[in-house]
């Protein structure tokens, strides 16, 4: 039985963690800006007295992150009024900020390191793989009672693994190159070590015995270090999905946090009850994974071992009426619902592809997102 302990929290709560490219805006390139804007943004803290204002890896990137929330609303609230102290700040250094999986046409040798001594031990150990990994994303926490049960949530989230990642897909351009896939990102982040895929474990003894021995051997420093795509934090007490690409707009976050929120308690629910869960074979799990990075929304999803397919669109349409009951009693229906808006509008990988074929221009692209962001709308032309 390993030492590490599960916190406990309140079942539903929510925590968002929103990582934004700085960008030039004049250029549309990437700024080695964040400690600027940060020191122009000032102190903005949580409760606890943690920053929501945080740097990242490289100097070209801030995270924005909520306080623990009890609805969908608040937390798109907390996020706002971050982000506006964000934009303002960008604003009067001449700079923008924009969120998505990939800065379109960044060059991963031009940027800056943060001066967080976490992250320069980082990079050396990890050398390459980790300079390349100019990367955002956004996080969501569900709190969790239990951390057998947070375990379970984590095995049986993977099956909804297709749907976070292709509605938030937003990497399609890495480096000036099309690279033909809707999340880059996913490719990128799945060279570091611990990324990907968490691994399948009966409960939490063997999760915090597995953590024990990774510790005492020097592979990894902390929790922080496991970058599995969905992973229990026994810190906070939730379960945290990150395999979500940058999300574009303030809404479509709001839309997949109620995903996120509806699909965790839903699946706790289960557990308590007794209710069998039982989910397709790992093999059938990464080929989605693959499918959904990609070819996005309109990604052949194989739902069976017979070999049956689903196009993620139908999926996600199928899952958003599944958790609508849940979505009323946690009170983000109009959120959940919106869900649906992205299916009409098109996920920011295809807007972005809309805008290049329409100007020839990755600067516009990135001249687009910024005004999605600021504007909150997602450019339909």
């Amino acid at each position: 039985m390993g030492t590490l302990k599960f916190v406990s929290s309140k079942p539903s709560t929510l925590g968002i963690e929103v990582e934004l490219f700085i960008v030039d805006s004049l250029t549309q390139g990437l700024s080695n800006s964040a400690s600027a804007v940060m020191e122009r943004v000032g102190p903005v803290v949580m409760g606890s007295g943690a920053s929501k204002v945080k740097h990242e890896a490289f100097e070209h990137t801030v995270e924005i992150v909520t306080d623990v929330c009890t609805t969908v609303a608040q937390g798109r609230q907390d996020l706002a009024e971050t982000l506006a102290k964000v934009q303002t700040a960008a604003t009067d250094l001449g700079l923008r900020v924009i969120s998505c999986g990939t800065h379109p046409f960044s060059d991963w040798r031009k940027a800056e390191l943060t001066p967080d001594e976490r992250y320069r031990d980082q990079l050396d150990e990890v050398q390459w793989i980790a300079r390349r990994a100019q990367i955002c994303s956004v996080h969501f926490h569900v709190g969790v009672d239990d951390g057998d049960k947070a375990i379970a949530i984590v095995n049986t989230l993977m099956y909804y693994h297709p749907a976070f990642l292709a509605l938030s897909s937003s990497s399609p351009f890495y480096e000036s190159d099309d690279t033909g896939l809707a999340s880059s990102r996913t490719t990128v982040l799945e060279a570091m070590p611990t990324a990907g895929f968490p691994h399948l474990l009966s409960g939490w003894d063997e999760f915090a015995a597995m953590y024990d021995s990774l510790l005492q051997a020097g592979a990894i420093r902390g929790i922080r270090e496991f970058w599995w795509d969905v992973r229990p934090h026994p810190d906070f007490g939730t379960v945290e999905l990150r395999m979500c690409d940058g999300l574009a707009t303030l809404d479509e976050i709001a839309s997949v946090a109620a995903l996120a929120q509806c699909l965790v308690t839903h699946i706790g629910e289960m557990i308590d009850a007794g209710t069998p869960i039982q989910t397709p074979p790992r093999w059938i799990l990464r080929e989605n994974k693959w499918l959904a990075a990609r070819y996005g929304l309109d990604a052949p999803i194989v739902t069976d071992v017979v070999g049956h397919r689903q196009v993620v669109r139908d999926a996600v349409l199928d899952l958003v009426e599944m958790l609508a009951p849940m979505a009323a009693r946690l009170g983000c229906s109009d959120e959940l619902a919106n869900v649906a808006r992205i299916l009409d509008h098109g996920a920011s990988y295809e807007r972005q592809r809309r805008v290049f074929a329409r100007t020839g221009s990755l600067a516009s692209v990135v001249d687009n997102l910024a005004t999605e962001l600021e504007t909150g709308r997602p450019n339909r032309s």
